[in-house]
C-alpha cells in the first residue's frame, strides 16, 4: 500500500510584518498576505496530490493574534481539506502557545491536536499508522519532551512529531532541547520537526527532518520555502520531496561590478545580473537585498551619488518585470587607487592612512592623534565634500572611528585625485 502525506511547520499565519511602511515601494498587501496564499498553495496541493494527512509541526500561529479573521480563513482552509478526506496533526510550538485564538477556536472534525500535557498517540489503523506528538502548554519550554515520547507501536508505520531547536540553531530559542539520538532510540520511521525556519535534513536512517517554514517573513529567511512529501510504500519511506508554496521569495543578491568604470556601466551591469536571476515566467514576488562590490574606478562615484543611483537601479529593476523588489541596495565597492603607495608620502593623507593602519593591528585608539589628522584633511576638503561634514563629525573622535573605512576607501582616494593626479 502506497500512502502520501505532507510534513510542514512554522506556518506563522498573518505574521504582522511590522516596519515595511518605512520602505518606499514596498508591496506591503502582498507580503502582509503571503502566508495565507502560501498556505493556500500547500492546502490545494495536498488536494492534487491526495495525500493522506498533513503534519504541523507546530507554529501554525504567530502569537498572540487577536483577530479573528485568521481563525476564519484557517476553519475554511482546513474544511476544504476535510472535504477531501484529509486528516491534519498538530502540534503546538511556542508561537501557538501565545495565541488567544488557538484556545478557543473550534477546528473541523478531520485536525487533531495532540496534548500539551504530556505526549499523545493517534492511530490510523486503516493505514496502520501511528503519529505521536505533544504539544507547547507555555511558550518558553526548556525540558526535553522526547525522552517522554512513547516507544515505537509494532506493525504501525510510525511518526513523531515535534517542536524543538534539537542542540539549538543559530537564531532561535533553545527550546524543548534534545538529541538526534533520543529521537532515534523510539525507533520510529519519520521525524517532523519544527521551529528551526531553515530546510534541513538531520538523518535519512531514520528520516529526521526540519521542512522549514512555509513562506519566508522577511530578509533573513532566504530562499525557496515550502513543505515536505513524503511517500511510503509498504511501510517504508520511498520517496523525500521539498515542493516550494512561498509567493514571495527573499534572497540575498551581490553583484561584482568591477569592470564598470561608471555610475551608468554599473547600473547596466546590475540590471544584466537581475535578469540572469529572475525566471520571467515566476509570478512570485522576488525581494532582494542588494549589494554592490568590487574594485571599480566607479566607487567614488558610486559613493558621492548613493540616492541617484539607488534610484537609477530601481528604475532598471522595472524595466525587468514588476515582481522585483529592491528592499536595500548598499554599496560595498573599494577604490582602485593604490592606497599603500599613499601611505609612502609625507603628507596629512599619508598620516592618517598609517594611523588607520596602526590602529587596525593593535586595536587601539588614540582619540587625539585621530582628531588631529581629520583636523588636517577637514582643511583640506574641497567644496564639493563639504556635505562629508554631515556625516562625518571632525570633532567628535568616536563618530570618526566608525567611519574610517569610508574614509579610507572614500575620502582619501577623492583627495589623492585632487592633489597628486595631473
Amino acid at each position: 500500500m502506497k500512502i502520501k502525506f505532507i510534513a510542514t511547520a512554522d506556518i506563522h499565519l498573518d505574521s504582522p510584518l511590522r516596519g515595511l511602511e518605512r520602505y518606499e515601494g514596498a508591496p506591503v498587501e502582498e507580503i502582509r498576505g503571503a502566508t495565507r496564499k502560501a498556505f493556500i498553495n500547500l492546502v490545494e496541493f495536498a488536494i492534487s496530490e491526495e495525500v493522506a494527512f498533513i503534519i504541523i509541526a507546530g507554529d501554525l500561529y504567530d502569537g498572540d493574534l487577536k483577530d479573528y479573521q485568521t481563525a476564519l480563513f484557517l476553519a475554511h482552509q482546513m474544511q476544504r481539506l476535510n472535504k477531501a478526506g484529509i486528516k491534519v496533526f498538530i502540534v503546538s510550538g511556542n508561537h501557538d502557545a501565545a495565541s488567544i485564538i488557538t484556545r478557543k477556536l473550534k477546528m473541523p472534525k478531520n485536525v487533531r491536536s495532540f496534548s500539551t500535557r504530556k505526549p499523545e498517540t493517534f492511530l490510523l489503523d486503516d493505514l496502520r499508522i501511528a503519529v505521536h506528538g505533544q504539544g507547547y502548554a507555555n511558550q518558553v519550554v526548556e525540558d526535553n519532551l522526547a525522552a517522554n515520547y512513547p516507544v515505537a507501536v509494532e506493525g504501525y508505520f510510525n511518526i513523531g512529531v515535534l517542536h524543538t531547536a534539537l542542540t539549538g540553531r543559530e537564531g532561535h530559542e533553545p527550546y524543548a532541547p534534545c538529541k538526534a539520538d533520543d529521537l532515534k532510540s523510539k525507533q520510529y520511521d519519520f521525524w517532523s520537526l519544527g521551529h528551526v525556519h531553515a530546510r534541513e535534513a538531520i538523518s535519512e536512517h531514520p528520516w529526521i527532518i526540519f521542512p522549514g517554514n512555509l513562506q519566508g517573513r522577511h530578509v533573513r529567511e532566504t530562499g525557496p520555502k515550502g513543505a515536505t512529501l513524503v511517500t511510503v510504500e509498504d511501510m517504508v519511506v520511498e520517496s523525500v520531496e521539498h515542493h516550494d508554496f512561498d509567493t514571495i521569495r527573499w534572497d540575498h543578491v551581490e553583484v561584482d561590478v568591477s569592470d564598470g568604470r561608471y555610475g551608468h556601466e554599473v547600473v547596466s551591469m546590475v540590471k544584466n545580473s537581475l535578469e540572469a536571476k529572475i525566471d520571467p515566467d515566476d509570478d512570485r514576488i522576488f525581494a532582494l537585498r542588494l549589494t554592490i562590490t568590487g574594485r571599480t574606478e566607479a566607487h567614488s562615484e558610486l559613493i558621492l551619488n548613493q540616492d541617484l543611483y539607488r534610484n537609477q537601479i530601481r528604475a532598471a529593476s522595472f524595466e525587468i518585470g514588476e515582481n522585483i523588489w529592491l528592499e536595500k541596495i548598499r554599496f560595498k565597492t573599494r577604490t582602485v587607487i593604490d592606497l599603500d603607495s599613499l601611505m609612502e608620502h609625507d603628507d596629512p593623507v599619508a598620516g592618517l592612512l598609517n594611523y588607520i593602519q596602526a590602529m587596525r593591528t593593535t586595536g587601539t585608539i588614540d582619540e587625539k592623534m585621530l582628531q588631529e589628522e581629520f583636523g588636517d584633511l577637514r582643511n583640506k576638503l574641497p567644496a564639493e565634500f563639504k556635505k562629508m561634514e554631515d556625516v562625518l563629525d571632525f570633532d567628535n573622535p568616536k563618530s570618526l572611528v566608525g567611519l574610517l573605512d569610508e574614509v579610507e576607501q572614500f575620502l582619501i582616494p577623492k583627495l589623492f585625485e585632487k592633489e597628486h593626479i595631473p
